[in-house]
């Protein structure tokens, strides 16, 4: 027996309905990063470029909260590229010991992050953000204090503020504290990192652990104690990429590797005072140092 028309027609829909959507499911990237504005501007910095240099469709997935979750979150597929430091690389996720060289910690982690995770490194963005101890100007002026060491001595009259993350990591307060023989009023407050610098200002704490390129260390008058015993390890800031997806998209990698060496410490602060201290929008910002940097 012939099949009808209607059973010729029933069979053409379910196949269409079950056909499309793999016709229409186009390749994208996912662009992950942690929960703090340099990590968002970075973030949005890799989706606009891979948007403006390839014809793939990018998916943001930011504000993944710290180290452990955005690692975690490349393994697992769920994200493809986000952007890291190498000293926290090295020393949070490889648990190795600090180097001296960034070059030297580039290629370790690079070697470490290839051989265990499949992950691979794309090259610096050009500047170094390695944590920065801060105190207010003031104390820095009346104190007479320009290091990490002379500051030691002033440490028990003071409160401290930290991010959780620092206070777990290998390369965080406890190897700090021993290094420099810290010792405050009282435990350290655990705070949320964009309320750290805010906090130091108000006097609710003396002393925190941020970033060298926090754009509102100038604006609000804070001072870097020079880390004098070279105990933090360099921090470039790296683009981490799954390798099964520059496989997949070469021109991903095309698109990552312009951004080499494109951003000095200098331009990294003012990309971060622009948002956090002048509240613009992240993506504005982005778009214009893009249009600077490629005319």
């Amino acid at each position: 027996m012939r099949p009808s028309s209607q059973t010729f027609l029933a069979v053409f829909l379910i196949a269409s309905v079950l056909f499309l959507p793999a016709c229409s499911r186009q390749p994208r990237i996912v662009v992950g990063c942690k929960n703090f504005t340099e990590q968002i501007i970075l973030g949005e910095l890799i989706a606009q470029q891979i948007e403006n240099k390839t014809h793939l469709t990018v998916e943001r997935r930011f504000y993944l909260g710290g180290t452990y979750i955005a690692h975690q979150s490349i393994l697992a597929g769920r994200i493809d590229v986000y952007p890291e430091y190498t000293g926290t690389a090295l020393t949070a996720v490889l648990k190795q010991q600090p180097g001296a060289g960034r070059k030297a910690v580039f290629d370790r982690v690079k070697s470490g992050y290839e051989q265990r995770f499949h992950l691979t490194l794309g090259p610096p963005f050009g500047f170094n953000d390695t944590f920065a101890i801060e105190i207010r100007g003031d104390d820095a002026r009346n104190l007479h204090l320009q290091t990490l060491s002379q500051a030691a001595a002033h440490a028990p009259q003071w409160r401290a503020g930290f991010g959780y993350e620092f206070m777990e990591r290998p390369d965080g307060y406890k190897g700090l504290a021993a290094t420099y023989g810290l010792r405050f009023s009282g435990p350290p407050r655990i705070m949320d990192l964009g309320l750290l610098t805010r906090a130091l200002k108000d006097h609710q704490v003396d002393l925190i652990a941020g970033n060298m390129t926090d754009g509102l260390i100038p604006a609000l008058d804070l001072f870097v104690l020079d880390d004098d015993k070279h105990y933090f390890p360099p921090y470039e800031a790296v683009p981490v990429i799954r390798e099964q997806i520059l496989a997949e998209h070469p021109e991903v990698k095309q698109a990552i590797d312009e951004l080499a060496d494109k951003i000095s410490d200098a331009e990294m602060r003012t990309l971060n005072y622009e948002v956090d201290g002048r509240k613009r929008d992240v993506k504005n910002v982005v778009a214009e140092f893009l249009k600077h940097k490629f005319p």
